[in-house]
C-alpha cells in the first residue's frame, strides 16, 4: 500500500496526483475571489507545531497580500504527520475557528485511512465553497492573485 508518509515531500505526489490537487484549486476558485494554496514538507521545523509554521509559510509567500484578505493555506508535513489550515484576517473572521478545526479533523480522518489525495481534495472543495459563499466571484474585477501550483518545501 502506498504510504507518501514514508517518503520526502518531493515524492509525496505523482505528477497526475499534483495536478488532480491543481484541478481541485482551479475549481474552487472559479466561483470564489478567494485564494488558496496547498504546502507540502517533511517536517515541521524544530520549535514550531503546525499552525505556527502554517502561518509562517503564509506570510512568507505574501499570502496576507490579495485584495479581499482571504487566501487560505492547506498545510502538511508529511514524516511528523502534522497539518494546519491558516485561513487571512478575513476568511477567518467569517468563518470562526469552528470551520477551521472541522477541516483539520476531516482531512485528518482521510489521512487515517491513507487516502491522502481525497483529503486534500475535499478540503479544498469545503474551503472553496465557504470562500464563495463570503467572497463570491467578481468577473469584472477577479484575477488570480496567487499560483495554484503546489508548494513543496524540505
Amino acid at each position: 500500500m502506498w504510504n507518501p508518509f514514508k517518503r520526502k515531500a518531493e515524492n509525496l505526489l505523482s505528477a497526475s496526483d499534483k495536478q488532480l490537487l491543481v484541478q481541485a484549486i482551479q475549481a474552487a476558485e472559479k466561483t470564489t475571489s478567494g485564494e488558496i494554496r496547498v504546502f507540502i514538507e517533511s517536517h515541521v521545523p524544530k520549535k514550531l507545531d503546525a499552525l505556527q509554521r502554517a502561518t509562517e509559510i503564509f506570510f512568507k509567500n505574501n499570502m496576507n497580500e490579495t485584495k479581499d484578505r482571504n487566501g487560505v493555506l492547506v498545510y502538511v508535513a508529511i514524516e511528523d504527520k502534522k497539518l494546519a489550515i491558516y485561513g487571512d484576517q478575513a476568511i477567518y473572521e467569517k468563518l470562526g475557528i469552528e470551520f477551521w478545526y472541522s477541516q483539520v479533523q476531516d482531512m485528518t480522518g482521510h489521512f487515517k485511512k491513507t487516502n491522502y489525495v481525497t483529503g486534500l481534495e475535499q478540503v479544498i472543495e469545503s474551503v472553496g465553497s465557504a470562500l464563495t459563499s463570503h467572497f463570491p466571484y467578481d468577473r469584472a474585477n477577479d484575477t488570480n492573485e496567487l499560483s495554484d501550483e503546489i508548494m513543496v518545501g524540505k
